[in-house]
């Protein structure tokens, strides 16, 4: 169950019909798919791939996306820090950034930079987004204990190289206290 949470305004907002209308009116997509297979952390990519591939191919082909892959971050992940360091700088992508959880959380961050504030969307499994090609965007999967497994959809992988903004603007957030 998805949470969306404005800092500047203590606004919260659980429902998944209202955080939809939400984020499509600023131009993010998300939505909630059926997700009921529980894997073991041996499971591979291809098995993961394989147990959403009926809501997953349609989907790639609708929005003409040509590759997925599974991206797992765990207590146990190697250069952790620095990997977080990376996820946690205001960024963009030259394309779409989408994300389907098939277990765990994480929150996306966003600066739409116009007469909205900053605000976040905690994800968790059985939530997809679509961070717009250009949004200014950071994510964080947790200071201790993170736990991601989700689905990378891509038109080209060379397109989630992230362009950052140096704008340091995150830091203004780091005492956020996750809802969950």
């Amino acid at each position: 169950m998805a949470i969306l949470s404005i800092p500047s305004t203590g606004v919260q907002i659980t429902e998944a019909a209202e955080i939809k209308s939400f984020l499509n009116k600023r131009g993010v997509y998300f939505d909630q798919w059926t997700c009921d297979v529980v894997f073991e952390d041996t499971a591979t990519q291809d098995e993961i791939l394989k147990a959403y591939e009926k809501d997953l191919k349609p989907f790639m082909q609708h929005g003409g996306y040509l590759d997925a892959d599974v991206i797992s971050i765990n207590k146990l992940t190697e250069n952790y820090d620095a990997i977080r360091a990376k996820f946690l700088a205001e960024h963009t992508h030259s394309e779409d950034e989408i994300r389907f959880f098939v277990d765990g959380k994480g929150i996306f961050w966003f600066n739409l930079e116009n007469e909205d504030p900053i605000f976040n969307l905690l994800c968790e499994k059985g939530d997809l987004i679509s961070v717009p090609t250009g949004t200014k965007h950071w994510f964080d999967a947790g200071e201790t204990n993170p736990f991601v497994k989700a689905i990378r959809i891509f038109s080209d992988t060379n397109g989630w190289t992230p362009d950052y903004t140096g704008s340091k603007i995150e830091e203004n957030f780091a005492d956020f206290v996750s809802p969950r």
